[in-house]
């Protein structure tokens, strides 16, 4: 009916100016009225404009006002007229939003006394919120002070009106011609196909996607780096544990038991279980013993160190704690037959006490490699990471002297790199807790050399107790797998891509991920 109405008045008539009009003169819904433009639209029957207006409304509070008076006035006639009212019962014969709001604005207009009686300070009142309301239902204007007053008060609110203004469109026809979208066999055997007019074709529309699973950016991009490990040859490490003993995540790495790294600020420690009972006892009694008196070339920490802080459960901080696990067995293996060297490398989840913001989360994942051999030097260790960092697509590295707790010598890897002025990383300054940056900021006009990972050889003092000889040394290096993928993808906050507020629309529409592998 709609549509009858609409090419019908057209054949007569040059434009609709509004469709919402229109629609109350001929008795339509305005909705039906602008579905059929937007298909008479499509078919080239009509040409439409759209019109927006900006009208004023109520709000729910804003209506309820209007039928049984503003707050203040409810709460002035509430009072008696002569004498007081105490307060509680008074806020016993109003709702508690009308009793909030009229003492606030019935004390401001100074109509009440208020105290722990109320009594009224005028006889009479007249309800200009409501003559206000009113007006605004029956359509007509306010004056610029009024509407601010209401709009302040969260009464009225804009509401955005869309409609048409409709011209007859270069195939316009006072009726659709209907038009077949398939040929028939009924077609074929009536002859009609000669006098049917046939729908085109569209050649450029796309057929539904379909229906399938998605990565995520961080699988893909962790994928990538697993391609990197296996074509240098290194093994993964399970990375299954993610509740740790204190032990293999601080003590087994020399990490001493008053570093600020274990206090519970920074740590989630668990309840239940709450300790550990399955460490090898031989090797916590020569760890226990290189903490508080040295040996292997340390000289310790000399303090009293305690198994019962060693035996605490935790979700672990870094995935070291997986590597230390790795060597000790390894070390293990290679006293009952000869030594074999290995190349480990694991990306997975670690944990971290964090208070969450776009830069910081509780959890997130950590990249690791190490290679153990015997004579490796901190040559060795530059050269393995030239050859790692230039299958990423990084040529030029830079090596700068470190401190970490089990390695030494330690040393930060830079990057040089030159962009190009219009070039904007949009994670630039996302620093925080993705713990080594493959990436970051060049600002416009300096060449700098950015912070890539960290690395070193791990101490003596680590490696000795688990039972590896003299010749034995372990290089080892890590990045973050958040940071990268930040990058990579154009994102500025973690919570974007991690977590529950990711969107899945984010998901299904990322793009593979090269990352300059070669």
């Amino acid at each position: 009916m709609a549509e009858e109405a609409v090419l019908g008045y057209l054949e007569n008539h040059e434009e609709i100016s509004d469709s919402g009009q229109f629609a109350t003169d001929n008795g339509l819904d305005h909705n039906d009225v602008v579905n059929v433009i937007k298909s008479l639209h499509g078919f080239r029957y009509i040409e439409a404009q759209d019109i927006k207006r900006e009208t004023l409304v109520l709000t729910e509070e804003g209506r309820k006002y209007a039928e049984k008076g503003s707050p203040e006035v409810q709460l002035f006639l509430a009072v008696p007229e002569e004498g007081s009212i105490s307060k509680e019962e008074l806020q016993k014969l109003l709702d508690p939003a009308v009793f909030k709001i009229g003492c606030s604005q019935a004390a401001k207009n100074k109509w009440v006394q208020m105290g722990n009686q109320i009594s009224r300070k005028v006889q009479h009142v007249e309800d200009r919120v409501k003559d206000l309301l009113l007006r605004i239902q029956d359509g007509q204007e306010l004056g610029k002070d009024d509407n601010n007053s209401l709009k302040a008060r969260k009464l009225t609110a804009l509401q955005t009106w869309k409609g048409y203004s409709v011209k007859r469109g270069p195939d316009y026809a006072p009726t659709r011609r209907r038009t077949a979208t398939d040929l028939t066999r009924e077609h074929l055997l009536g002859g009609d196909w000669r006098n049917i007019e046939f729908k085109e074709y569209n050649f450029s529309a796309k057929g539904p996607p379909p229906e399938s699973g998605h990565l995520h950016p961080l699988n893909k991009v962790k994928e990538r780096f697993k391609n990197i490990f296996r074509l240098m040859n290194f093994e993964e490490m399970p990375t299954n544990k993610y509740v740790e003993s204190s032990f293999w995540n601080f003590d087994a790495l020399s990490q001493p038991q008053q570093h600020p790294a274990r206090d519970s600020h920074d740590t989630f420690f668990l309840k239940a279980p709450e300790t550990t009972k399955q460490l090898p006892e031989d090797y916590v009694e020569l760890v226990k013993r290189v903490h508080e008196s040295g040996g292997y070339g340390s000289r310790g920490y000399g303090y009293e160190w305690k198994k019962e802080e060693a035996n605490k459960n935790l979700l672990r901080t870094h995935t070291t704690a997986i590597s230390s696990r790795m060597l000790y067995a390894l070390a293990q293996h290679a006293k009952q037959q000869s030594f074999t060297p290995k190349k480990y490398f694991s990306i997975d989840r670690v944990f971290r006490n964090e208070a969450v913001d776009r830069t910081h989360l509780a959890e997130f994942h950590q990249i690791e490699g190490l290679v153990c051999d015997r004579g490796l030097t901190l040559g060795h260790l530059i050269g393995v990471l030239q050859d790692f960092f230039s299958r990423l697509g990084m040529d030029k590295l830079k090596f700068k002297p470190a401190y970490n707790p089990y390695t030494e010598p330690s040393m930060e890897i830079f990057r040089y790199k030159i962009m190009n002025s219009s070039y904007r990383c949009t994670a630039c300054k996302v620093i925080g807790n993705l713990i080594r940056p493959i990436h970051a900021s060049y600002h416009e006009g300096l060449k700098k050399w950015v912070e890539i990972g960290n690395s070193g050889m791990f101490r003596p003092e680590m490696l000795r107790p688990m039972g590896f000889s003299e010749d034995v040394n372990v290089i080892a290096w890590g990045l973050s797998l958040e940071r990268p993928t930040m990058i990579l993808y154009g994102i500025n906050n973690i919570r974007d891509l991690f977590g529950h507020k990711v969107d899945l629309g984010l998901i299904k529409k990322n793009p593979l991920c090269l990352i300059g592998i070669r």
